[in-house]
């Protein structure tokens, strides 16, 4: 009991917080890893099928399917940031679920290292590191359980940070109806070395819940992911516009803020997937949370939005994402994701 008081702790911590930037440590936890989920806005959690790389980002939607599947992941962000995931998953017969492993990385480019007093003494590639081990299994008819641990490892110039963190899933699926629920409480864990003393700070936890169904007579699939359900508001204010008066008339600068409907829409990310054959599926998905926070103010065009597709070979699946964040700036990701024992069937 007091272990699951811990948990809840954690991750409703934020609820004191108008706003999630700033205050915790490993934000690189919330990128998406694969092209696939990319293109679904940035996190994709309620498809159970054999793509190893959802049952990393969701422990519970492991699966048979994906036994001795290997993922490779690379997403190219502006500025030099990359992302890259490796991933791979085995059937546990004598534990009677479905183990996986994975190891993520974060770069995020060359950056000048100074003094304090700004004299340049070098360069510096700043990156982090995530290793997990994850677990499934089926535990009713209809209900399946996940859980990943992650050791997080970061290295900025001279200074590093250690920490880890505990995924919890599970998810209810309706074959019949095409229809799939999951629920995910991620990133729960702490810094327990800061990259200074007495800095340790709590992860980016966070409370997803999705949800998804099929249509029975055409090849369209709706999902709708909830997310960061442990905070309310997460529209940002900026403090620059706070107790200032405009010059010309001498009044106070009205600081817009968020209505209810607005910040009730912060936390959705409608999905849409175009099932065209078992080879070819297109992927869009509009994130307004982002939309809001990274839109140029007179130059919107697509931010929020992302598209993406995937194509599914004898040998191979390969996956591609763009996610865009704002009209100078997007994401563009590719996954390959492949099982040995398809080639070595073919070289037979």
């Amino acid at each position: 009991m007091k272990f699951i008081q811990l948990i809840l702790l954690l991750c409703f911590t934020g609820y004191s917080f108008g706003q999630i930037g700033g205050i915790s440590s490993f934000s690189s936890l919330n990128q998406s890893y694969s092209a696939r989920s990319s293109a679904m806005g940035g996190s994709f959690i309620t498809i159970k099928d054999a793509d190893i790389n959802l049952g990393i980002s969701n422990p519970s939607l492991l699966n048979e399917q994906m036994h001795n599947q290997i993922g490779f992941s690379q997403q190219i962000q502006t500025g030099g940031v990359n992302f890259g995931m490796l991933c791979t998953a085995k059937t546990l017969t004598k534990i009677q679920g479905v183990g996986s492993a994975s190891l993520r990385y974060a770069n995020y480019g060359s950056m000048k290292e100074t003094l304090e007093n700004g004299t340049i003494i070098g360069d510096f590639t700043p990156a982090d590191f995530i290793m997990s081990a994850g677990y499934g299994r089926k535990i009713k008819d209809r209900l399946f359980v996940g859980l990943q641990t992650s050791l997080l490892y970061a290295q900025y110039a001279s200074f590093f940070s250690l920490g880890v963190g505990v995924d919890f899933a599970a998810t209810y699926e309706n074959k019949e109806k095409q229809t799939l629920v999951t629920l995910l409480v991620k990133n729960v864990g702490t810094q327990f070395k800061g990259f200074v003393k007495k800095s340790n700070t709590m992860l980016p936890a966070e409370i997803q819940l999705a949800f998804t169904h099929k249509l029975a007579h055409a090849p369209i699939r709706f999902s709708y992911l909830a997310h960061h359900l442990n905070y309310w508001d997460l529209s940002y204010q900026t403090p620059m516009n706070i107790g200032k008066i405009d010059p010309l008339t001498g009044d106070s600068i009205q600081v817009v803020r968020a209505n209810t409907l607005q910040k009730i829409a912060h936390h959705f990310t409608p999905q849409i997937e175009f099932l065209f054959s078992k080879n070819f599926h297109l992927r869009m998905a509009f994130d307004y949370h982002r939309r809001e926070e990274f839109k140029l103010p007179n130059r919107p065009a697509l931010a929020g939005f992302s598209f993406g597709v995937g194509m599914y070979f004898k040998r191979f699946n390969l996956d591609y994402g763009l996610k865009i964040y704002a009209a100078s700036g997007s994401l563009n990701g590719i996954t390959l994701t492949t099982n040995p024992a398809n080639w070595r069937r073919s070289a037979n």
